[in-house]
């Protein structure tokens, strides 16, 4: 078991780890720190590397060194527990981190879900010691953890960004575009290049500087760079802040949505900028990065522009530049295959491909049931908002008591604030736009599919109704039909890859509605598809309520029928069977699930890792808790709890997963 032993940075420190059993030949990971800084790092000998660091003048005001201490770590557990905890430690905020970043890399190793198990443990006792504060889950929901750039990269990831830092370090004066789709990390590596290239000793002196073209964007990462040693707010522009300049460096995200005279606010300012370069009115913002500039990066994803206002995608490709790509999904647990499936449905291809796991995907024919099921997914993990296609005018902008979208009896209102939407207050009860949440990561997406996007049923295609696009500068300037069905296809296509666990469609326009379910094919509109009738005729079907799953240490679970339940129909998948436990204790409230709920669950003998099981002991004891990873070939059932008396348990022979929880069912 992994424990935490605390010395003097000093000294008489050193001599009490030399002392201790694993303080000279073991692998150990160690923190050092003063309460307001902190420095992370593995080693071999405790004993060796902590007076080397008592040497080095950076590492002079820390006061204690932690060492995290198991008789079971290998080089390969403490390499990887040093990295968790470094992008933990960042995200986290309570101190910040001395720590250098050349690229910090998540590698496989024997037994990896059994040392990555300790993680939790370990980081609990970190709270009690009061080096932290916030929960594993608090900081995976945070926009520090998102855009860190103490995140570990992908391979290809580490390739590029090695690529980047060789051109800037020998100046080699080359525009460079990272392409990119949606999950592939770009903004991760943009934050990670500013980073490094400010802490290399051939690049550091470098001016250096972040454009983000989307001001809650741009804020968001401001946030970021102000809590990261090395890094200032400063760095993080918009594309009009370079103009007047001259940066050796510049590095855009979002690239795709630099602009160009059209269709835009403030011709105005766009006017003076060009004007004070030499450029006339065909001058761009993209233009502007090259002038003011001796080097860029270019982040971009041509699917991700939906505006005429957003450079055409040519521009791009007349740039004389060098291209990396990026390629591993890292945002969508449904992987590349849920990408695939996207682009596809969209494209009209026939007989779609819905093999990928681990993602939520499903079609509402009742608005009011997906709106409340995103608000479930909202409590149970955070981060899950329901978004729209821009077809309904912004009423509330101007009146706050109006309502913007009425569908049935549903009425919903636009976003109260355009400036980090995704994370403001009453978020959960609004409706977000692409522009609220492009750039942004969620948990759970709820999309309302307007009219706009229509259906040719002569030529059997999607298109795009003009008169019901209600963004005025989405549409202003556009002459080609196609033009305009790229740009609002493009903009469904990036909200239905927000979602990180799932994704959730309503449409407006049932012709619409009928072409997807057409593409998914009849057994995939059976396996993956929501048909949700309106409240007043939902069809109900009754399931066995199966005694009680005890969520604290197991207790007799009652093998035989205490009542049938009715539950809607539309909630069970065909083909499926399922059964009801009624929660007891609190293991698992920070999961969803309290003491009395009644847990709708799928019959099922195997899981995925982060799933909440049912799972029998003995033949006869139940209890429910989360999928974990495995040690020593065996499944971990982990607590999700505010009480801290719950412990992992780990099944014996003849125990067995039995269901898989669905949903709690409400009143």
């Amino acid at each position: 078991m992994a424990t935490i032993q605390s010395f003097e940075f000093n000294e008489t420190g050193f001599e009490d780890i030399r002392n201790h059993p694993l303080g000279r030949d073991w692998p150990i990971v160690y923190i050092i720190e003063n309460g307001k800084d902190v420095y992370i790092g593995e080693t071999t000998s405790a004993f060796g590397r902590s007076k080397q660091h008592f040497e080095d003048e950076r590492r002079l005001k820390l006061r204690k060194i932690h060492l995290v201490l198991d008789d079971e770590f290998n080089k390969s557990a403490t390499l990887d527990l040093e990295s968790q905890l470094i992008q933990y430690f960042s995200a986290e905020g309570s101190v910040k981190l001395q720590n250098l970043n050349k690229g910090l890399v998540n590698h496989n190793f024997f037994d990896k879900g059994r040392y990555r198990a300790k993680l939790q443990s370990i980081w609990e006792q970190l709270q009690r010691m009061l080096l932290v504060s916030k929960s594993l889950e608090e900081i995976e929901n945070s926009e520090l953890f998102k855009y860190s750039p103490y995140k570990a990269l992908t391979e290809d990831q580490l390739i590029v960004a090695e690529e980047l830092y060789e051109a800037v370090k020998n100046r080699d004066g080359v525009t460079h575009i990272v392409n990119g789709g949606p999950g592939t990390g770009k903004s991760v590596l943009a934050t990670y290049l500013a980073k490094r290239l400010k802490e290399e000793p051939e690049t550091k002196d470098l001016s250096i500087g972040l454009v983000i073209s989307m001001s809650p964007l741009r804020k968001s990462i401001q946030d970021v760079f102000s809590a990261i040693s090395g890094l200032n707010r400063k760095m993080v522009v918009g594309p009009s802040e370079v103009v007047g300049q001259k940066f050796d460096l510049l590095i855009v995200d979002e690239a795709h949505r630099l602009r160009q005279r059209k269709s835009i606010v403030n011709y105005g300012g766009h006017d003076r900028a060009n004007r004070r370069l030499g450029l006339g009115n065909e001058g761009t913002e993209l233009d502007w990065i090259l002038m003011s500039s001796k080097q860029q990066i270019l982040f971009y994803d041509e699917n991700q522009s939906i505006r005429p206002s957003d450079i055409h995608v040519k521009r791009f490709k007349d740039i004389d530049a060098r291209h990396h790509k990026l390629t591993t999904q890292i945002r969508v647990k449904g992987g590349d295959k849920y990408i695939a499936f996207v682009d596809d449905l969209f494209s009209g291809k026939q007989e779609l491909d819905t093999a990928f796991e681990n993602y939520d995907f499903q079609i509402y024919d009742d608005i009011e049931q997906m709106v409340e099921d995103i608000k479930k997914k909202d409590k149970e993990m955070r981060l899950s908002r329901i978004v729209a296609g821009f077809a309904w005018p912004w009423i509330s902008k101007n009146n706050p008591e109006a309502f913007d979208i009425e569908i049935d009896d549903t009425k919903l209102r636009w976003n109260s604030t355009t400036e980090d939407w995704v994370n403001s207050p009453n978020a959960i009860n609004e409706v977000g736009c692409i522009h609220t949440v492009q750039g942004y990561d969620l948990n759970y997406v709820g999309i309302i599919v307007g009219p706009e996007l229509a259906y040719d049923a002569k030529n059997d295609r999607l298109t795009a109704d003009k008169d019901k696009y209600e963004d005025r500068n989405g549409w202003q300037g556009v002459e080609d039909p196609a033009e305009l069905e790229r740009y609002i296809i493009n903009i469904y296509k990036t909200l239905m890859t927000r979602g990180i666990r799932g994704c959730y469609l309503y449409f407006v326009d049932k012709e619409t509605e009928r072409y997807f379910k057409s593409r998914l094919g009849q057994q995939s509109v059976e396996s993956f598809i929501q048909l949700v009738k309106s409240p007043i005729t939902v069809e109900m079907v009754q399931v066995p309520l199966v005694g009680s799953a005890p969520c604290g240490n197991p207790l007799l679970g009652e093998e035989n029928i205490e009542e049938y339940i009715e539950v809607p129909k539309a909630k069970l998948r065909s083909g499926a069977k399922y059964f009801i436990v009624r929660a007891e204790g609190d293991s698992m409230n920070l999961a969803g699930i309290q003491n009395g709920d009644l847990v709708l669950c799928r019959l099922a003998e195997k899981g995925e890792t982060g799933d909440r099981v049912v799972a029998l002991f003995d033949g006869e004891y139940v209890t429910i808790k989360e999928y974990g990873p495995r040690i020593d070939g065996i499944r971990q059932l982990l607590p999700k709890s505010t009480n801290k008396r719950h412990s992992v348990i780990t099944p014996g022979e003849g125990d067995s997963v039995q269901g898989i929880v669905q949903e709690v069912l409400k009143d």
